[in-house]
This record gives structure tokens, sequence and C-alpha cells, in this order.
């Protein structure tokens, strides 16, 4: 009997302490947690047939990080959006295995370090290995090349994912250290979340003075962010998290569209890591809706970039996901109505593979199964970084 208490006890400490390290916005919410059925949409690209010869490489890498985003909630918004993703006609296609390296059930953090850095970490780490050793993200190593470099996110910037291409912390907690470590960095665009923790901080620092004295433009709003025909960009568009899709007015596919305008001024090349951070709240949430609005909203911005690379024919883009939450399953669907009727297994992440769509120069790389590490190996080898 005592026993069976102690395991119990253990097992709900083990998962209070997991689902603790994912600090998500308050899900009080008015729609429907199960069922959802589009009112408006927007059309996928046509990709053109431009056909990549095998083995050439890319001078422009775009990564997409749906938090959240396994093969179902993709599905959904493909349903939702009536048949029409940009996402689902990338021509190439592989899995992703997201295990971290303390437990089978990854956090964003591991989950972050795992794509941003090559290396897998415990659950809550960022940027640094299971000894504590600080890890060189992609980022880190674009600009030892010269590359530009930029990170967007709809969270906060020093939210586990984003957080995991620039800082060296040992608890995804420590915001303030985490803000600390961009101002490191030479980024070039920095667009999300997080103001607070960069100007409302325990040491009495106000570090966007120190971006301003390196040649960034600041700004705070959407429209601010449009208007900004610049070298350098931080955007800290509210004091902690983005509100919802619906209330970002567009803010994702906008902030893709501008920094690419700022990137590709640099004639060696870019690394711009986008992520859709709330289609993994959506999925704690168990909320249908929130799910499909967010994906919804990341595939927008996919076709922002989808457009700069068909132009461009020199820039590889690459879809995936740290991990899958939810358990999310569909139970009933409609294209033509745009509907979709879903359950859930549960409220925190999973451990299922989840989807890699690529297109681009090197896309051809990112066919099969293999460990999320692979990812950032995929794209050292494809911008010719060195590690």
């Amino acid at each position: 009997m005592k026993t069976s208490v102690v395991l119990f006890l253990l097992i709900t400490f083990v998962t209070l302490n997991l689902k603790s390290q994912e600090e998500y916005m308050d899900q009080s919410v008015q729609d429907s947690l199960r069922k959802f059925e589009n009112k408006k949409f927007h059309s996928a690209l046509t990709i053109n047939p431009l056909n990549y010869p095998v083995g050439q490489k890319p001078k422009n890498v775009i990564l997409f990080i749906g938090d959240g985003m396994g093969t179902t909630q993709v599905m959904a918004a493909h349903t939702a959006n009536k048949g029409e993703l940009n996402t689902t006609n990338f021509p190439y296609t592989g899995f992703s295995l997201t295990q971290s390296a303390d437990n089978y059930i990854t956090d964003s953090a591991a989950g972050g370090t795992a794509l941003a850095c090559g290396k897998r970490t415990d659950n809550g780490i960022i940027g640094e290995d299971t000894q504590g050793n600080a890890l060189k993200s992609v980022v880190h190593l674009s600009e030892n090349k010269g590359l530009s470099t930029g990170v967007i996110s709809t969270s906060a910037v020093t939210h586990a994912t984003p957080a995991s291409f620039v800082a060296h912390v040992s608890s995804r907690k420590k915001y303030e250290d985490i803000a600390s470590d961009f101002t490191e960095t030479d980024l070039e665009v920095i667009i999300g979340g997080g103001l607070h923790h960069f100007t409302k901080r325990e040491d009495k620092q106000n570090l966007l003075e120190k971006f301003s004295k390196n040649g960034y433009t600041v700004a705070y709003t959407l429209e601010e962010v449009q208007r900004a025909n610049v070298k350098k960009l931080i955007a800290l568009l509210d004091t902690i998290h983005l509100p919802r899709a619906e209330a970002r007015q567009d803010m994702l596919p906008k902030s893709v569209e501008r920094a690419l305008k700022i990137l590709s001024k640099n004639d060696k090349g870019f690394f711009l890591m986008t992520e859709g951070s709330q289609i993994d709240w959506g999925g704690h949430a168990n909320n249908t809706g929130y799910i499909i609005s967010e994906t919804l909203d990341m595939d927008k911005a996919v076709g922002e970039a989808l457009a700069f690379a068909m132009r461009d024919q020199n820039t590889l883009i690459i879809i995936t996901a740290d991990h899958e939450t939810g358990g999310m399953a569909l139970m009933e669907g409609d294209f033509s109505k745009g509907k979709v009727e879903a359950a859930y297994t549960r409220d925190d992440h999973t451990g299922v593979a989840v989807p890699v769509f690529a297109y681009g120069p090197g896309a051809e790389l990112f066919t099969g199964v293999y460990p999320n590490t692979a990812i950032f190996e995929k794209i050292v080898f494809l911008l010719n970084l060195k590690k």
C-alpha cells in the first residue's frame, strides 16, 4: 500500500513538473473546444514546376517551427481551409523524432535546442548540453560566416523555442537572462513579444538602450515594423506574449515579409527562424478552433516565404515542429464546409513523430525519418557552416 502511494506521488510530481515548464497563456476562451467551421480562408500559392538539381545548395534558409504541430494539426487546418494549404503543397516531406535526452516526451526547450543546436538535452534546458556546456546554434554559426540572421515568434522572443536559437541557460524560466543573451548576438531581425524581459528587469537595466547603441531600430507596433526599411530591427510588440491570431492582424506574415526584405540585402545569404508559437497553446487547451486558426496563420506566413523563394530561386524553406501537443485526432470533417471535429488524448505534449516539409535547393535531404537533431545537421551542411 505504501509503495503504491509513493509511486502515485512520484508520477504526479513528474507530470506536474513537466507541465510547469510549459508556461503558456490562460486559455479561458469562448469558442468551441471540439468543433470548428471556417468562415473565411486564404488561397495557397501554386508552387512553380522548377526542379532544383539534386545536390544544389541554397544561399538562404527559412525554418518554420509550428510549436505543437503534428500531422493531425496540419490536416485539421488543411480541411478547415477547404483543401488548400501552402504547407501541404511542399514537394518533399519527412518525419522528425522528437524525444529529449531525459524524456520520451520533450518540452519546447529541449525540442528547440535539438533543432537549433543539433544536440539533445534535458527538458527545461536552453542552448546547453546535459552537462551545462554552451552549444552554438545555427544562428551563431551563420553569424560567424557573415550571414544575416533573424528570429520571429508569436510568443515572447524569450520563450523556449526562439530562445533556443540565441541563449544558453539552465532553465527556460530565466527570461531576463535569455533577454541578456540576445544582446550578445548580431541578429538583424528580432520580432515578437517579451518587452518587459528587456525593460522591466530586476537589474533595472533597459536592454533596448544597448540595441539602439548597436544600430538597431526599435519598434513597438506592427505598423512600425511594416515601415522599417532598416539594416537592423528589434520589434517587441507586447509586454509578454502576443494575443491570438484573430487579434494580431496578420502580424506573422507581415513580419516575415519585412524580415525577408531586410535579410536579403546581404549578398552572402541569411538564416531566418519563424515560430508559430500558439498552435501549442491551442493543443494544451484541447481547443480545435485555436489550433486551426494558429496553424492557418503560420501557413499565411509560409506563403510569404514561398513567394520570396520562388522569385529568388536560391532559398530553402523547411517547416517542422518541436513536438505534438494534445494527442489530437480527427473524428469528422468536411472539405466543402471547412468543418473539423476533433478529440484529444491529453492536454500536454506527446511523443509522436512530427512532419517535415521542404521546398527549394537541398529539399531532397529532408525526406525519410530521422532524429530532430538531423535538421540542424542538414542546415549546417547546406549552408557550409563551420561548427
